[in-house]
C-alpha cells in the first residue's frame, strides 16, 4: 500500500506497530499526541503524525485483532470510549476503542473520581461551596454510596446462586415472605423500599432459601421501577429452578411520592407477578396470597 511522507514523496512500505505497542495504545495517548501536534503546528495531511502512522494499515490491525494469541494483558485502565467500527470478532465489544484491545468495562472503583467530580459540580450548581469543611469529602462519600446503591449491576444470577440448587422430590409450595428491599427510583434517583414475598412450586429442584433474598438484592440494587423489579425477580426464580409456577408480590413506599410531588406519606404501592400455575389456577394463587398476608 503506497503512502506519502512529509516531503511529498511516495513511500511503499509503511511500518505497522508491533503487537506489544498496539496493546498499549489508548484513546488517551492518541488524544495527548494530537494535542501536542496541534500545539506544535504539526497536524496536517502531509505530516507523518501519530494518528496517520498507525491508521495506514487498518487491515493489519484487523488481522491482529483476530490472530494475536496473547489473551491475558495487564492494562492500566479501561477506556470508556464507544467503538467506532465493527472490527471482525469484536462487534459486541462496547468498552474499547478500535486500537484498545482491553474488553473489560471499568471497575467500579475506577468510576469514583469522575462520579465525585459530578457531585462536586452538583453542589456548586446548588450554590454551595464544596470546599467548606462539612462538604469537603461529601462528593467522594456520595459517589461511594451511589455505587453501593447500584451494586446489583455487577452481580449475575449464576454468581449469586453459587450452585445452591438441590434435587428434592417435592412439589409443595415454598414461600419466603417479607424480604426487606431497598432500591432507587430511576425517575428521580430517590429511594423506594418495602417488602418482597416470593413463592414457587418445585418440580424436583429446590433453591437454597437465602438465595431468594439474594435474587431480590441483585435486582433491587439498581435503578428501578417497582413494576419491572417484580417481574425480574419472578423470571430469575424461573430460570434458576424451572418450577411449575412462581409468584412475587412487592409492597413498596416511594419517596418520590412522599418527599416531593403529591407528598402522600401513607401511600403504598403493591405489584405482583404470577407465572405458570399461579397465573392459571385461582386456588393456587389464593393459597399463596393467604400465606403472604397471614401474620
Amino acid at each position: 500500500m503506497a503512502a506519502v511522507n512529509g516531503n511529498g514523496k511516495e513511500v511503499t512500505d509503511v511500518p505497522v506497530p508491533p503487537s506489544s505497542l498496539i496493546r498499549r495504545v489508548s484513546s488517551r495517548s492518541i488524544r495527548n499526541s494530537i494535542s501536542e501536534e496541534k500545539e506544535n503546528g504539526d497536524v496536517c495531511a502531509g505530516k507523518g503524525s501519530f494518528v496517520n502512522k498507525y491508521s495506514k494499515k487498518p487491515e493489519a490491525l484487523k488481522n491482529f485483532h483476530l490472530n494475536d494469541a496473547e489473551s491475558e494483558l495487564e492494562v492500566p485502565g479501561t477506556p470508556m470510549t464507544p467503538r467506532t467500527s465493527t472490527t471482525p470478532g469484536h462487534e459486541n465489544c462496547t468498552f474499547h476503542h478500535d486500537l484498545e484491545l482491553d474488553h473489560r468495562p471499568p471497575t467500579r472503583e475506577a468510576l469514583l473520581p469522575d462520579m465525585a467530580n459530578s457531585y462536586r459540580l452538583l453542589l456548586t450548581g446548588l450554590g454551595e461551596d464544596p470546599e467548606r469543611q462539612g462538604l469537603l469529602k461529601t462528593p467522594e462519600r456520595a459517589a461511594k454510596a451511589m455505587l453501593f446503591f447500584t451494586k446489583g449491576y455487577d452481580q449475575s444470577l449464576e454468581e449469586v446462586l453459587n450452585n445452591a440448587i438441590f434435587d428434592e422430590d417435592t412439589d409443595e409450595m415454598v414461600v419466603v415472605k417479607d424480604i426487606e428491599m431497598f432500591s432507587m427510583c430511576e425517575h428521580h434517583l430517590v429511594p423506594f423500599y418495602g417488602k418482597v414475598s416470593i413463592g414457587y412450586l418445585p418440580q424436583g429442584k429446590i433453591l437454597g432459601l437465602s438465595k431468594l433474598a439474594r435474587i431480590v438484592e441483585i435486582f433491587c440494587r439498581r435503578l428501578q421501577v417497582q413494576e419491572r423489579l417484580t417481574k425480574q425477580i419472578a423470571v430469575a426464580v424461573t430460570q434458576a429452578v424451572r418450577p411449575a409456577g412462581v409468584a412475587v408480590v412487592i409492597e413498596g413506599v416511594h419517596m418520590c411520592m412522599v418527599m416531593r410531588g403529591v407528598q402522600k406519606i401513607n401511600s403504598k404501592t403493591v405489584t405482583s407477578t404470577m407465572l405458570g400455575v399461579f397465573r392459571d389456577d385461582p386456588k393456587t394463587r389464593e393459597e399463596f396470597l393467604n400465606l403472604v398476608h397471614s401474620k
